[in-house]
């Protein structure tokens, strides 16, 4: 059962937090794993292994056997990315599970005003500028990623990409070219 499917509870998208300041997207657009681990910064293994330790699965496509391809969306590609930082400055992978299902479950609506504050073993969630305070404060906050500042960055990372070779960024790519075209 998910997250407010019983009865009497609010029913919240499953990515309810990858959604407000992003770009529509609709069901059929997605990148290539390789788009998207470049576009995060990670490698091809990284990617791999985390789709498959469901730490960040493709919510466009997933792999079904032998040669089919999963495909990421946008907000995919942002999780990638915040991952990658907590991992850059020494979260643990199991810390970093604990932060993403947390920040899922929180539901959060404003990404630009979103900060993850972490002391280096945990990971803390602040919405407001106050709380960030309060955890420097408390000599709790050692680092922070702004997820705003994230967003943009794997926004355009994703438009450069495209620029550069419009029609090679991925199949879905070529699709929308030649729809339009």
């Amino acid at each position: 059962m998910n997250a407010g499917d019983a009865v009497g509870e609010p029913r919240f998208a499953t990515d309810l937090l990858f959604t407000d300041g992003l770009p529509e997207m609709d069901d059929d657009t997605g990148y290539r794993g390789a788009v998207a681990a470049r576009a995060a910064g990670i490698t091809y293994r990284q990617l791999d292994y985390w789709a498959r330790t469901e730490l960040v699965v493709p919510t466009v496509r997933g792999a079904n056997g032998s040669g089919s391809q999963r495909l990421y969306g946008f907000r995919d590609i942002l999780v990638l990315k915040l991952v990658k930082r907590l991992l850059d400055t020494g979260i643990s992978l199991q810390q970093i599970r604990t932060a993403v299902d947390q920040l899922r479950a929180a539901g959060i609506r404003d990404l630009a005003g979103t900060t993850l504050m972490s002391d280096g073993a945990s990971v803390y969630l602040c919405t407001s500028n106050d709380e960030v305070i309060d955890l420097v404060s408390r000599g709790q906050g050692v680092f922070g990623i702004a997820v705003g500042k994230v967003l943009r960055e794997v926004e355009s990372t994703l438009v450069d990409f495209e620029k550069a070779a419009p029609d090679a960024v991925d199949e879905l790519a070529a699709r929308r070219a030649a729809r339009t075209a």
